[in-house]
């Protein structure tokens, strides 16, 4: 079966060689950016279609007749693609989780800690040349509360428990031998400093953190997503960011990406913003890369 890999950008086409083997399929690599409805065009003639981060709209892929397999690198295909539709036209999705847990964990501490001591708004002043130094919150005994505590959550917790934090959680379905206590969703909202999502993506997910549920959060907590973007209610955050009932957030993740530079997320000094790197490390890059060659092989047998 013929396989290209539709987006793959120089950094993972530098991994890509370090993971390939001798006896791996041969897949086609597309280093060229390509507009969204230029999509038809480069998957062309291939059955399986290997995808970083592009988007598939069910109208566009339909124009790709022998299309049969999209490989999606990592677990957040509903955030690119409308996998029920795609699926109804026959093509599998295959996903690939618990490849960076710690990666993205190790980001979501990283965005807590620069959005809590104003990092990224006094690194942009100083390159200015105006120096003001601002006050931040100091997360040594503060309440981190996790909003989903599979793989990635419970990571956080770990490295958030290590640096003093007392982590309480919140998981849809029940987790008995849970590293830290679980709470309701209304309390974790109402005693958290620091909230940090980590659901994924789904119909009963979408839009999660809702506008009534952003006025149940402690006044000037901060948000940290590194998550999906379409979990949270997307204006009412920036309204809590305006009126700092949201004091800070920290954001990896966003409705539409990349994240348009006159959004106002992008205006706002309390934001700090990553372009959905959390998982970006050689170490997870390898091991997602490795996965997705591994399900190539595995449906071309």
């Amino acid at each position: 079966m013929k396989t290209i890999f539709i987006d793959c950008n120089e950094q993972l086409g530098r991994l890509w060689y370090r993971v390939l083997r001798p006896d791996d399929p041969l897949v086609a690599l597309y280093r060229s950016r390509f507009e969204k409805h230029e999509l038809p065009r480069v998957v062309g003639d291939h059955e399986i279609a290997i995808d970083d981060h592009s988007y598939m709209p069910t109208d566009l892929v339909r124009q790709c007749p022998n299309l049969k397999h999209i490989v999606f690198l990592g677990t957040g295909a509903a955030s690119y693609m409308n996998v029920a539709e795609i699926e109804a036209l026959g093509i599998k999705v295959h996903t690939i989780k618990g490849y960076g847990d710690t990666a993205v964990a190790e980001h979501t501490i990283a965005l807590m800690m620069a959005a809590c001591r104003n990092i990224a708004m006094m690194d942009r002043y100083i390159r200015i040349g105006q120096w003001r130094p601002t006050e931040g919150v100091q997360i040594f005994g503060k309440t981190l509360g996790l909003i989903g505590l599979g793989g990635i959550g419970a990571e956080v917790a770990r490295i958030a428990k290590g640096m003093g934090m007392n982590v309480i959680a919140w998981n849809r379905t029940p987790r008995p031998n849970a590293p830290v206590p679980m709470v309701g969703l209304d309390e974790l909202l109402e005693k958290s400093d620091v909230v940090s999502l980590h659901l994924t993506l789904g119909d009963e997910t979408r839009g999660f953190l809702s506008a009534e549920r952003i006025a149940r959060m402690k006044p000037g907590a901060v948000l940290v997503n590194t998550a999906r973007g379409a979990l949270v209610d997307e204006a009412a955050l920036v309204e809590a960011l305006k009126s700092e009932r949201i004091i800070s957030a920290g954001l990896d993740v966003f409705h539409e990406e990349p994240l348009r530079d006159d959004h106002p997320l992008v205006s706002r000094n309390n934001v700090t913003l990553s372009a959905h790197a959390a998982f970006r490390t050689p170490e997870a890059s390898m091991t997602l890369l490795r996965r997705a060659l591994d399900i190539v092989k595995q449906v071309r047998s």
